[in-house]
């Protein structure tokens, strides 16, 4: 076992590093802030990141395994393209790239409810102890961490906002009347479906501990297939010919970027902590860590890469036909667009 401290209260796991200067966007306070050299430092990281890498080191002591990841190169491209997209720009049409940062904000926004989830007591459902472990603070700290992050805390701006931010600077405050929910309706973010999900797992398993570690791999895949949107937002927002800001909209998405590793790392590592205990249902039956994991991984996986990316390829390019049927010859530029990607 490693001899790093293993063991951390909510406040801890809440605590900012010191920073030299805040940051400030379009007036707007955001979280997080600069450092003596102008380096950017995440909100929340002054334990919760040294903490996450002693739970993966001693995880790792423990079982000898390696943690849970998915290659991003293993997920589909961003839709559109960084060449559809400045297309678009110089076609007189932003109005899709606008509609797709209030769509991510307003996602991240959402993100944030992953905070109501409050485990305690997880112990009575794994054989192996759980004390110092990234699991074992899942409902003392991390989650609540995840959520301030998304959703802002007290004065300091979140991500959601953070995106509106990047989006007014870039566009200098868009006068667009954007229906936000027509919008997330025609890409496929619309209500969820009523009813009760299918269980991955066996009756014997507690629902609560399913519905909890669904969400959070779940969270993980949208996580990690997000770095494509940061690298394709901070391409084209970077581009003083077209955008405004002189940089300062693809800047912040790097800030984001940066606030989104904790997320994606403590994640990966309590789902692997689970995958290497043994579970125990309320019979007393006990069952395979990997398995039960892989149950609910497997299908979230190929779910994420495949169904969910063509739904959202499908309504991108609904989203796009939508405003360039709003502009004279909406249907040439249209079709020039479709020319520059892989529809």
């Amino acid at each position: 076992m490693t001899t790093q401290q293993l063991e951390f209260t909510p406040e801890e796991l809440l605590t900012d590093s010191p920073i030299a200067a805040p940051l400030l966007v379009g007036g707007v306070r955001c979280h997080g802030g600069f450092d003596d050299e102008g380096q950017y430092i995440s909100p929340r990281t002054a334990f919760r990141s040294p903490a996450i890498a002693a739970w993966q080191e001693n995880n790792h002591a423990v079982f000898g395994t390696d943690l849970l990841d998915v290659p991003l190169s293993s997920w589909p491209a961003h839709v559109p393209n960084v060449e559809q997209a400045l297309f678009l720009l110089r076609a007189g049409v932003p109005e899709p790239l606008i509609a797709t940062l209030t769509r991510i904000g307003t996602v991240e926004g959402f993100g944030a409810n992953i905070r109501n989830f409050r485990p305690t007591n997880l112990q009575r459902y794994f054989l192996e102890d759980i004390r110092g472990t990234a699991t074992d603070h899942l409902g003392a700290g991390l989650f609540e961490a995840h959520g301030r992050d998304e959703a802002g805390w007290e004065e300091a701006a979140g991500h959601r906002d953070m995106w509106f931010a990047a989006r007014d600077v870039a566009f200098e405050t868009p006068n667009l009347e954007l229906d936000v929910e027509a919008m997330l309706q025609r890409i496929g973010f619309g209500s969820p479906a009523s009813g009760t999900p299918a269980r991955f797992l066996p009756e014997d398993i507690d629902l609560e501990l399913e519905t909890m570690v669904s969400v959070m791999i779940r969270v993980l895949f949208i996580e990690i297939s997000a770095f494509h949107t940061f690298k394709w937002s901070e391409s084209w927002l970077s581009n003083d010919s077209l955008v405004a800001g002189d940089g300062r909209a693809a800047e912040l998405v790097s800030y984001i970027r940066a606030d989104e590793t904790p997320h994606v790392s403590y994640l990966a590592t309590a789902l692997t902590e689970m995958r290497d205990r043994t579970w125990i249902g309320a019979s007393g039956k006990k069952y395979v860590g990997r398995d039960m994991i892989s149950r609910i991984w497997d299908p979230l996986l190929e779910n994420s890469r495949g169904l969910r990316k063509e739904q959202a390829r499908a309504g991108t390019l609904s989203e796009v036909a939508f405003w360039c049927e709003k502009k004279t010859k909406g249907a040439d530029i249209l079709a020039e667009y479709a020319s520059l990607g892989d529809l």
